[in-house]
């Protein structure tokens, strides 16, 4: 088979490796700044961890590479811009938005989005950085220097964010993981909790949109799209060319994770329906140093990036899965005892998760 280039070096690059390793698969996540002489690009197959990147010589030189799997996707998604453009054409629900260009558009934008908005960077910004939440008033305060690079959403008061993983093969064959119910507190992700895949309806809603975009751009390989649940609709919060923290759980919770479903895609293998079988649970890890006493239980799956230690920087996760949700739920018990205080309010969410889903 041949080798995988990975462009970046980060958590998302190492994962895509170590899922290459059981099938024989070399992959190379690289480094933006990596001398092309050093990177064995030529006859490997290119794949990206990231949307966005700047120029240097390797990326100049991967951008004539005809094996550079969605090249030209990459920069049309990383810009919201175009990102929003293209689910208005496919008549894909999303919430309001307008370009924001002039703070002369302010009294437009308050009188058909509302008095609640969100500003958000066309590029870059991730994690809840590069984003304002603005209300009559708080518009002078923004920075002068965002006009003309963000867009401005209506805030939505929605009931849940979820996100569906799906993967996309060059015959054009798509397959689908579970809805995945996620908890953002202050922008960033904190725990994810999933469940064997059902027939309802956001299920088959996420799947349709998600296939939509995947069908028009010609998409292959794992792509993960947010969504604000309002009532029984969905609305598209974004979607992330790449495998996705809100799939990490599939590593330990399916058949097949997303990490090894994606070299699958790209590499024309076959690509089954993961199977998932079990409620699975994913907590980040942020700004947390490593604490060896999480491996007492022994549903715990660490996954440790090796990364410095910062506040608000994800440095690793935790993966639960078990078919007794009284397991699990008795698990997480334990396992707050043994994390910093914040992680609290992110488990007690999840136990709610798996309390309700016990009960159906």
């Amino acid at each position: 088979m041949k080798p995988v280039c990975v462009l970046g070096n980060g958590q998302l690059g190492r994962m895509l490796r170590q899922a290459g390793e059981p099938l024989g698969i070399a992959v190379f996540p690289v480094g933006l700044d990596a001398e092309p002489e050093a990177v064995p690009y030529q006859q490997s197959v290119i794949t990206a961890e990231i949307e966005r990147w700047p120029e240097t010589p390797l990326t100049k030189e991967l951008a004539r590479h005809n094996a550079f799997i969605n090249r030209d996707i990459f920069p049309r998604l990383a810009d919201r811009s175009p990102q929003k453009n293209l689910y208005d054409s496919l008549q894909l629900a999303t919430a309001p938005w307008a370009l924001l260009e002039s703070p002369d558009q302010w009294p437009e934008l308050f009188a058909t989005l509302g008095d609640f908005l969100i500003v958000k960077r066309r590029t870059g910004g991730y994690d809840g950085r590069g984003q304002w939440r603005v209300r009559p008033g708080d518009e002078t305060d923004l920075p002068a220097e965002i006009y003309g690079e963000c867009i401005v959403e209506q805030g939505i008061p929605f009931d849940a964010e979820v996100s569906i993983i799906g993967a996309r093969n060059r015959a054009g064959k798509s397959v689908f993981y579970p809805i995945t119910h996620n908890l953002h507190q202050e922008g960033i992700l904190r725990t994810s909790v999933a469940f064997p895949k059902s027939s309802n309806a956001h299920q088959q809603k996420a799947q349709s949109m998600l296939s939509a975009v995947m069908d028009e751009l010609d998409y292959i390989g794992v792509m993960a799209m947010e969504c604000f649940v309002v009532g029984d609709k969905l609305l598209i919060n974004e979607i992330a060319p790449r495998v996705h923290n809100s799939g990490h759980w599939t590593q330990n919770g399916a058949s097949i994770s997303q990490f090894e479903l994606h070299l699958r895609a790209i590499l024309d293998l076959p690509m089954p329906s993961p199977e998932v079988e079990s409620p699975a649970v994913m907590v980040n890890l942020i700004g947390t140093y490593v604490n060896a006493d999480w491996l007492s239980l022994p549903l715990v799956h660490l996954h440790w990036y090796e990364k410095e230690v910062r506040p608000v920087r994800k440095v690793g996760h935790l993966n639960l899965s078990h078919h007794d949700c009284d397991k699990l739920t008795s698990t997480l018990d334990a396992l707050t005892t043994l994390l910093p205080n914040e992680y609290k309010s992110g488990i007690e969410w999840a136990k709610v998760k798996l309390d309700w889903y016990s009960r159906q």
